[in-house]
């Protein structure tokens, strides 16, 4: 009898060791699935910048391929760096001043080597790739006519100080994060950010040659100048859409199922349901509108279109329903099509591509449409059509005009001070030259004979 009972007690043991083995060897697991899902989003994020830098040389000229293909390149490697060394300390260090700036972590990253520090570099790395985002939008608006040196002057400064403030307030326990304000992956953080900066920059430097012309009757008429290569703006595109469901799905941060709400791995397939939807009613919404406006159905805008409901649908991806999803992308694809046409024709701000009202008006739409069609009990988010009155809609108010102040101030007295110290724009005879021998001695199709197109 009391050898069994030993036998029994052993048994027991060893099961109970086989338990707690197992639920370790879980946890194990599940923590290696987050790490493997947040480095797969963190490179769908970094395909971006090949889809930025195609869309841009696509729809600028010629003679200034190389140069935006320089621009996006190194607005990455010169970003990378200063958001390791001071960018990310700013975002995510220790909060201070009530929520408005981060204060340690500079140079970051724990020299020793362990499992332990797994966490900081997962996170880090997908965090880098955003702030790259943010800093590369600005690149279209300013496309033809900026100096690359004071390029990549500004590059470093919006990803050290810019965005990563700014994003401290959203993402990094700020005040806006108490506040209860709701961006899920960045239609404010990244893209307003990005958009407004785009803005000043062009205001700043002001219209390419003949682009604005006055007549003798006294009119200013608007010349068009076309892209050199819509098969590239398209594929550059599909790249952006191929990325952006690493952009919103991974910014669940895990993909283990578990009770965290939309910041759950089962959120990662409504948010890619959404994704995709609001970026296909994006287009669909731009083609129909600009069809209908201009008669013929336009390329550019239609590709526009698909990137505004993208950008529509980054901040309540995780919050709305499908349904809710194509309305957002259909209202951002009319919008960037007006947007546009504003921005060119009446404030007379030349953005060869699009940018600000890519990602600057559709950013401020889609953060406010978390206040309207938002419906995520769990998370604290009604918007207004689902019994949230106006007070989720007056959180995202404030945070846009919080944010979209802080970028275009900062901003416009960055690229004052780089056009008073450094020059920021190009001379008239390298504008019509082109940018690729002008500032880089080097042709992108090289061998053809390229006309200059004022």
């Amino acid at each position: 009898m009391q050898k069994k009972f030993v036998v029994i007690v052993m048994l027991l043991l060893c099961l109970g060791g086989a338990s707690a083995f197992a639920q370790e060897s879980i946890e194990a697991l599940g923590f290696s699935l987050d790490v493997v899902w947040l480095f797969i989003g963190s490179i769908l994020v970094f395909i971006m910048q090949a889809g930025f830098a195609l869309v841009e040389t696509g729809l600028t000229r010629a003679k200034n391929a190389s140069n935006i293909t320089m621009k996006n390149v190194m607005d990455f490697c010169f970003g990378a760096i200063v958001y390791w060394m001071i960018g990310w300390g700013f975002m995510y260090g220790t909060d201070a001043f009530e929520g408005l700036i981060g204060t340690d972590q500079f140079f970051n990253g724990p020299m020793e080597v362990t499992v332990d520090n797994g966490n900081f570099y997962k996170t880090w790395f997908f965090q880098v790739v955003f702030a790259a985002t943010a800093a590369t939008i600005v690149s279209g608006a300013m496309a033809e006519r900026t100096q690359f040196k004071s390029y990549l002057i500004y590059t470093c400064f919006i990803s050290a100080f810019i965005y990563p403030i700014s994003g401290h307030w959203v993402w990094g326990g700020g005040w806006l994060a108490d506040l209860g304000f709701h961006d899920f992956a960045g239609s404010t953080v990244v893209h307003s950010v990005g958009g407004w900066a785009a803005l000043m920059g062009a205001a700043v430097l002001g219209p390419r040659i003949g682009k604005y012309v006055k007549g003798s009757d006294g009119k200013i008429s608007v010349k068009a100048f076309p892209g050199h290569n819509i098969p590239y703006a398209a594929l550059g595109v599909l790249l952006l859409f191929f990325g952006w469901f690493g952009f919103n799905g991974a910014s669940t941060g895990i993909a283990t199922v578990g009770e965290g709400g939309i910041w759950s791995g089962l959120a990662i397939a409504r948010v890619a349901v959404t994704t995709c939807l609001a970026g296909a009613a994006g287009a669909v919404g731009a083609l129909i509108f600009s069809w209908i406006w201009f008669k013929k159905p336009d390329v550019s805008m239609t590709l526009n279109g698909l990137l505004a409901g993208l950008v529509g649908i980054t901040a309540p991806c995780a919050v709305v329903s499908p349904g809710a999803a194509v309305v957002i992308g259909l209202c951002a694809g009319v919008l960037v099509v007006l947007a546009v046409e504003f921005i060119d024709k009446v404030l007379k701000i030349d953005d060869p591509v699009g940018a600000v009202s890519v990602h600057g008006i559709c950013g401020v739409f889609g953060t406010l449409a978390v206040g309207i069609w938002g419906n995520a009990q769990d998370a604290g988010v009604l918007g207004l059509l689902h019994g949230g009155g106006f007070k989720q809609i007056g959180i995202q108010l404030t945070g846009i005009v919080a944010v979209g102040a802080w970028a275009l101030i900062t901003s416009l007295i960055l690229f004052l001070v780089i056009k008073a110290v450094v020059g920021l724009r190009v001379s008239p005879k390298d504008e019509l030259v082109g940018l690729d021998l002008s500032e880089h001695k080097s042709e992108a199709y090289t061998g053809f004979q390229i006309f200059s197109n004022m």
